[in-house]
């Protein structure tokens, strides 16, 4: 279920809702989460690097202003029966030139502890329903570093197909980087939704 909350302050911000997930907005509490979330290495193994507090900081308060001004962004993931922070699901306009872009992607990064609970499938797959059903797009992707079986397991888990002409290497990071190839995954709106 997608919800849709409005203040003074913000424009229309979608809140959505699955069986076990919230994907809401910012609130000051989760800054701590996410910083230590950031500086774990078990879960910036795929990024090459840890984030310091300060990074971790600046993109939260950039997130959180993307997310109120445009409706979507990147939501905090809030377990129903749990943590209030478990992780974070983004819907965005890919933010680097690739033979792929223009495009949109769907995105997810959870803390250590919540890996293995199916929280990444559930909540992308609330973001993609919310990315079709709402927003009109008409194809989003998702990429990742190509040892990064976990997230690609994941992609393949929402019903997105993978092309190895798709494939190519990430333009952030400098050639000979260990993590440089990245695989890419694509789905289309009419896609099924329950896929498993």
């Amino acid at each position: 279920m997608v919800t849709a909350k409005t203040s003074a302050n913000w424009s229309s911000m979608a809140t959505i809702e699955t069986a076990r997930l919230l994907l809401r907005g910012w609130r000051d509490e989760d800054l701590e989460p996410w910083i230590a979330m950031n500086a774990d290495p078990r879960v910036s193994e795929f990024f090459g690097r840890v984030y310091s507090r300060a990074r971790s900081l600046s993109q939260a308060s950039e997130m959180r202003e993307r997310l109120e001004a445009r409706g979507y962004g990147w939501w905090v993931v809030q377990a129903r029966s749990g943590p209030s922070f478990v992780g974070v699901i983004c819907l965005q306009e890919v933010p680097f030139e690739a033979p792929f872009t223009p495009a949109y992607e769907v995105g997810w990064r959870f803390g250590a502890e919540s890996l293995g609970h199916g929280y990444a499938t559930e909540g992308a797959r609330g973001a993609l329903d919310f990315a079709f059903e709402s927003l009109h797009w008409r194809e989003v992707v998702a990429f990742t570093a190509a040892p990064n079986l976990r997230s690609a397991r994941v992609m393949q888990r929402l019903g997105m197909t993978h092309d190895p002409r798709d494939d190519f290497d990430h333009p952030r990071l400098e050639p000979g980087h260990p993590l440089r190839r990245h695989v890419l995954y694509r789905i289309r709106a009419g896609y099924a939704a329950h896929a498993c």
